[in-house]
């Protein structure tokens, strides 16, 4: 069973589920607007770290008064539900409540008062793949496991709970993939059924309450592709007989007691909604909002679909009929549909997900209330981030995921904000095979791998080029004058192709007409998606990066017999190594490559095992090799007799099982910006210094050894990176990624002492919040003013991509300026800048 990931709501609280910050989510939940505030404004405030798998399900827990939510409730793929209590963005205490065998795939809570304890208490209930509803009484940090509701072979797909209408008696709706839903009233403190509601005909996929005076509704959505309101309400006990020929809809009945006093009350359908062509997904009813002092609750309900479309409805003002309002949807794409949606605040902005994580906000126009646009939105990888690279500039950097996609981030500079914002502003590359490693070859061209024996190799079109510098305010003259006067226009798949195909000026001119391709579509024949250039001067939407970013695939390089693993290029932009996975030494050969002919250069063999990652020296004079057999491999570039001859590389040192320090896979290493020194880290969680490196030395095979203390950094080591320029005191800075997330910098030089004593110093680590856990790796960029500081990335297998740019004030001992900047793009998220203190992360939501 796949159950959609939800959606939530705006900033600002309200009763149903609103919230005062926003929150980081899991890797398949959305992320929260800010309400009233421009895109560029909306930040990360924290994260809340406790499930162990996958988060499935999240919900605010509304106070009555309307005031901010303090609390909230997940359920997750570890089988457990956690009541987190926020103060001041800061997580006070998180209390686990576990008991399901099964993972917990949709949550709700509400706060009850009871007539015989003045205290406050948290009623909670989850559902989980066990075939259970289990309910939770939460009163101070002590949680009861209530009642244990089983549904056999059956599942609650949709719960909601509120209150029956002028009682304090709890209602809780349950969604079944009987096409039934359940009603159960609190009697004795035990959940009772009391009504089961028939009507839909399929899987019911959501249900949600909402107070309309004295009444109750209930909006329930189906994979019948329709939408139901159901009106509870307190049966008159009114002996007045009533003409029997009149029509009226069948109702049906329950009595429950309150405070000793029986009350019947009665359940009708109100209406029924069709308007969608495929499953309906998800319902939502406006947020209530304050008017002249009295919280009131707009009627109007909005509905997502798989039919890739949003509906808002409410009653005509006159009839009280239910119609259409607004639709609102996303056209082409390789999509499916939608899965959640979201009011904000006050119902003038929609928000919904798709399938692949994409966001899609609408707003609505304050001039005509009837017309909405598409707003800039938040976007990054759904899965996880395999490698990122930095354009040579430092202006851009591109990523690769497991999510098949390669996307590029740039900053929005605008002329009316000071503050600059990162952004999705292309989707070079969309694949059918995972992607795991890419390298720049010059400023518009990069060569990626996948799960595949290919090496593809893309070139930036001349649209991309115009929306970059319009975006990021480069001069595109400036920009355009190192490039090839016969750009293509832009790129598109073909129909059954597999590459990306470069479209010029008279390929767009010979498109087919609208009327023509209405002709063609009529037909049995796949047709590709049109290119159509246009210049931007905000991020693109998400239909916008699907089908117009693609970048030209200019060059396939064959060699490798399985599946690439790392590639990298030298400095000079003339050499690209690559290498595959291998379980023999024949395979695991690494194969340089001319970026000028794209013919192989040479094969350096030596390891037994998959290259896990290579470097080139800065001088170019070395490529260093680092592998799952544990051990490294240096191999020098020797000079040739005329520059027409290719370079020939010839190892130069290495290690063994007897001489290698690490004693688990290698999976990183970097070099310091003199090229003396290499660094390794390893699984057994030890950093390494080796050197010097002499680039003079004709030796055929040269030892280098150790020439640092072993750091022991207390996790296993993923990633390890140097910072371009040394600090102040001709020491080295080094960022460590760890397997946890953490991210720690330390700064090394040699003490020509035996043994070496003091030449680590521990500078800074990323707070336990700020962890993105299941491999982390790290690219540095070059110093591009900011601050005068230096800008490095880091990602993770969890789909998390961070910016970072290291003060040198942080270690010059500048009391003035002493922490490193943060520019996250978690997930799917917008710049946010969050200020480090050395060990104590604050927020800053100000900071220019």
């Amino acid at each position: 069973m796949s159950r959609p990931s939800r959606c939530k709501p705006w900033e600002k609280a309200r009763p149903r589920s609103g919230t005062a910050k926003r929150k980081r989510r899991s890797r398949n939940k959305c992320r929260e607007g800010g309400q009233g505030r421009d895109a560029w404004k909306r930040v990360v405030v924290t994260n809340l770290n406790g499930h162990t798998s996958r988060v499935n399900c999240i919900q605010w827990i509304c106070k009555q008064d309307g005031s901010p939510s303090t609390e909230l409730v997940s359920g997750g793929s570890d089988n457990q539900v956690i009541h987190w209590e926020i103060e001041d963005n800061q997580l006070l205490k998180a209390v686990y409540l576990q008991g399901h065998e099964g993972p917990v795939y949709v949550v709700h809570a509400v706060y009850q008062r009871r007539t015989s304890d003045p205290a406050l208490y948290t009623l909670i209930v989850s559902a989980a793949a066990d075939c259970t509803v289990r309910l939770w009484s939460k009163k101070g940090s002590e949680v009861t496991c209530l009642q244990t509701l089983n549904f056999g072979n059956g599942f609650a797909l949709a719960l909601c709970l509120s209150f029956l209408p002028n009682t304090d008696v709890p209602i809780l709706a349950c969604g079944n993939d009987d096409c039934r839903i359940d009603l159960f009233a609190q009697q004795n403190d035990q959940f009772q059924k009391v009504l089961s509601l028939s009507g839909h005909e399929d899987w019911i996929r959501g249900v949600e309450w909402a107070a309309f005076g004295k009444d109750l509704f209930l909006a329930s959505c189906s994979q019948d592709c329709l939408i139901r309101i159901w009106k509870l309400y307190i049966k008159s006990t009114s002996l007045e007989t009533q003409d029997d020929d009149n029509i009226r809809l069948k109702e049906n009945t329950f009595t429950v007691e309150n405070e000793s006093v029986k009350i019947t009350f009665a359940v009708s359908l109100e209406t029924v909604l069709a308007g969608h062509e495929n499953w309906v997904n998800a319902v939502h009813w406006q947020p209530v909002f304050y008017k002249d002092g009295v919280l009131q609750q707009p009627m109007r309900l909005l509905s997502a679909s798989m039919d890739k479309t949003m509906i808002l409805w409410a009653p005509d003002e006159e009839s009280g009929v239910w119609l259409e309002q607004v639709r609102v949807g996303e056209v082409g794409g390789n999509t499916l549909g939608f899965y959640d949606c979201q009011f904000n605040e006050d119902g003038t902005m929609i928000i919904a997900h798709a399938f692949h994580g994409a966001l899609h906000l609408w707003k609505q126009n304050t001039v005509n209330s009837r017309e909405w646009t598409p707003e800039i939105v938040i976007s990054g990888h759904f899965d996880g981030v395999q490698d990122l690279v930095w354009d040579p500039e430092g202006e851009f950097i591109i990523t690769v995921g497991t999510d098949q996609t390669t996307r590029l981030f740039a900053p929005w500079k605008r002329k009316d904000q000071s503050q600059v914002t990162w952004h999705e502003i292309a989707r070079p590359q969309i694949h059918g095979y995972e992607l795991k490693c890419l390298t720049m070859i010059n400023r518009f061209q990069f060569v990626s791998g996948a799960d595949e024996k290919v090496l593809r190799v893309f070139s930036a079109p001349r649209n991309f080029v115009e929306n970059f510098c319009a975006i990021t305010g480069q001069s595109l003259n400036h920009v355009l004058c190192n490039q090839d006067s016969d750009l293509p226009e832009g790129a598109t798949v073909p129909a059954l192709g597999l590459s990306n195909k470069a479209v010029f000026q008279g390929d767009i001119a010979s498109q087919p007409s609208d009327e023509e391709e209405l002709l063609t579509s009529t037909g049995f024949e796949y047709q590709q998606v049109a290119f159509q250039p246009s210049i931007l001067t905000a991020p693109p939407t998400e239909d916008h990066l699907l089908q117009n970013t693609l970048w030209p695939e200019v060059q396939k390089l064959y060699g490798h017999g399985y599946e690439i693993f790392c590639v990298t290029c030298n400095n000079s932009k003339t050499l690209l190594a690559s290498a595959c996975k291998a379980a023999k030494k024949e395979h695991a050969a690494i194969i340089l490559w001319n970026t000028t002919s794209w013919k192989q250069v040479q094969n350096l063999v030596f390891h037994s095992l998959t290259v896990t990652q290579m470097a080139f020296s800065p001088n170019d004079k070395f490529l260093l090799a680092v592998s799952r057999d544990r051990t490294w491999s240096l191999w020098k570039k020797q000079d040739t007799i005329s520059p027409e001859f290719e370079p020939v590389f010839t190892l130069f040192a290495f290690t063994n099982k007897v001489t290698s320090v690490h004693s688990r896979i290698i999976w990183s290493c970097d070099w310091s910006p003199d090229s003396k020194y290499f660094f390794t880290g390893s699984r057994d969680k030890k950093v390494v210094v080796w050197g010097e490196c002499d680039s003079t030395d004709d030796c055929i095979e040269h030892n280098i050894g150790p020439c640092s203390s072993v750091l022991d950094v207390g996790g296993a080591v993923t990633a390890v990176s140097i910072c371009p320029e040394l600090h102040p005191s001709q020491r080295y800075v080094v960022a460590v990624g760890l397997e946890c997330g953490k991210i720690c910098l330390y700064t090394w030089k040699k003490t020509n002492q035996v043994p070496e004593i003091n030449d680590w110093i521990r500078c800074v680590e990323t707070s336990q919040r700020y962890f993105f856990p299941i491999f982390v790796s790290i690219r540095l960029a070059r110093n591009f003013g900011i601050f005068c500081g230096k800008f490095y990335a880091t990602f993770s297998g969890e789909g998390h991509i961070s910016l970072f740019m290291v003060s040198t004030a942080l270690f010059c001992g500048n009391l003035k300026l002493p922490y490193i900047i943060i520019l996250h793009l978690i997930f799917k998220s917008l710049l946010d800048w969050i200020s480090c203190l050395y060990n104590t992360v604050f927020i800053n939501n100000h900071l220019k």
